[in-house]
């Protein structure tokens, strides 16, 4: 490749990574529900500690983006305004009720892309990536590790995109967007693939930290936690 075609694809990958009006949409309900299906692990307790410390990191993992959180429950909307989230209230009507409510006021101010992303994701560190042209335009996901569900999703804000997270929810939204013939790309993350839902899933955290009978270990203490190696590709 010459000087002159490697400098003509700088330019247009440096135009493809143009920031754009983006930000980040965090559902989520009620903490004292939260992970119902860690019980046979975790006490409510820890549950609903865990689902907090899990929703600070992604807010934290917007690296500067706007972020709004979208949900039904004051103690939420309370520990969102404290960590700089705008709060969209919304009466609890379900998932995709929320987001597309949530959507439809993010485009209503002015954002061109808006970031779902769920709160359960302990290994977060950043979400700004997914603010680029490219999803301005269409749809990156980032399934889960399993490629069935949709930890985030980043996408135009005005095209009536039709919601559908629970079982198969990647492959759904891949269908949703041929529909509407956006753009469409599956983006694997080691980081943003590992969500917590079962117990299975805990092994992202010290092995040992849901023995504490005082509280979540490396959480309720306030200590670090230290993620167990992941394998897989990381997205820029």
């Amino acid at each position: 490749m010459s000087d002159e075609q490697e400098t003509s694809a700088r330019e247009v990958a440096l135009a493809n990574l143009r920031r754009v009006a983006a930000a980040v949409l965090i559902p989520i309900k009620s903490f004292d529900l939260a992970k119902g299906r860690l019980g046979e692990a975790l006490t409510r307790e820890q549950r609903s500690e865990l689902a907090r410390r899990m929703a600070a990191t992604v807010i934290s993992a917007a690296n500067g983006l706007s972020t709004y959180v979208v949900c039904g429950d004051h103690a939420v909307a309370d520990f969102a305004g404290s960590h700089g989230s705008t709060v969209i209230w919304r009466e609890p009507n379900g998932l995709n009720a929320a987001i597309t409510d949530g959507v439809t006021v993010l485009g209503d101010e002015g954002f061109e892309t808006v970031i779902v992303a769920h709160a359960d994701l302990p290994l977060a560190t950043d979400l700004s990536w997914l603010a680029t042209e490219e999803t301005a335009r269409g749809v990156v996901l980032v399934p889960d590790r399993r490629n069935d569900g949709s930890n985030v999703m980043a996408l135009p804000t005005r095209t009536g995109f039709r919601f559908l997270y629970g079982p198969g929810s990647a492959a759904a939204h891949e269908a949703e967007a041929a529909r509407l013939d956006l753009p469409f790309r599956f983006a694997p993350h080691a980081e943003l693939g590992w969500d917590i839902d079962v117990p299975d899933d805990l092994a992202v955290f010290d092995s040992d930290f849901q023995s504490d009978s005082t509280g979540i270990r490396g959480l309720a203490g306030g200590a670090e936690i230290k993620p167990t190696p992941t394998t897989g590709e990381v997205a820029p």
